[in-house]
């Protein structure tokens, strides 16, 4: 786990764009708000640029975004790297064949979903996403990345919620933009 480039002056400006809104969905979650990020097109811009400056030379072939905050950020990414972009969905919202992946939440459970047929044997994957909190979302991702027969080298989000401690169970480097110290109340 690493921020990337910690020191950068845009990591500011992204940080600080960020609303966090107590007990949503439900009490004692401090919700961080990434609606407020895409209202400055400066600091949207810049957020998509730090990971393209880190991955456009990694041989990346799919980015994978996670439902549905990571198709924001997968799509400018996948577009700039020259990789094709595979969406992860909720359950039922993709016709036809699909991986299925359940995982749980800090606040319940969840399934993700994915074509089969969407990736090749072998294909370089990066999943994207904005947070990581558990890191269930992520590693559901990941294991429906890799049933596909993908090699998942990395992950990127924008914000980790630190003390979750969570992000250990990746088993796969993730790359950060910066750590939050807003906690769960009570945490």
């Amino acid at each position: 786990m690493s921020a990337l480039k910690a020191d950068d002056p845009r990591i500011q400006a992204i940080q600080s764009s960020i609303r966090v809104v107590p007990d949503f969905p439900k009490p004692g979650i401090m919700f961080q708000d990434i609606t407020t990020l895409l209202l400055d097109p400066k600091v949207f811009r810049d957020t998509i640029d730090l990971f393209v400056e880190r991955y456009k030379s990694k041989s990346i072939s799919v980015v994978a975004g996670i439902e549905a905050r990571g198709f924001i950020f997968g799509p400018p990414i996948a577009l700039a790297i020259g990789a094709k972009f595979v969406p992860l969905r909720k359950p039922k919202k993709l016709p036809g064949e699909v991986f299925r992946q359940e995982y749980d939440l800090e606040y319940g459970s969840d399934c993700l979903e994915m074509h089969v047929g969407a990736l090749a044997s072998g294909e370089r994957a990066l999943v994207v996403d904005d947070l990581i909190a558990t890191g269930g979302t992520l590693c559901a991702a990941m294991k429906l990345l890799e049933c596909a027969g993908a090699e998942v080298v990395e992950c990127a989000c924008v914000i980790e919620i630190p003390a979750l401690k969570m992000h250990h169970q990746l088993g796969v480097h993730l790359i950060l933009l910066f750590y939050t110290n807003v906690t769960a109340i009570g945490a």
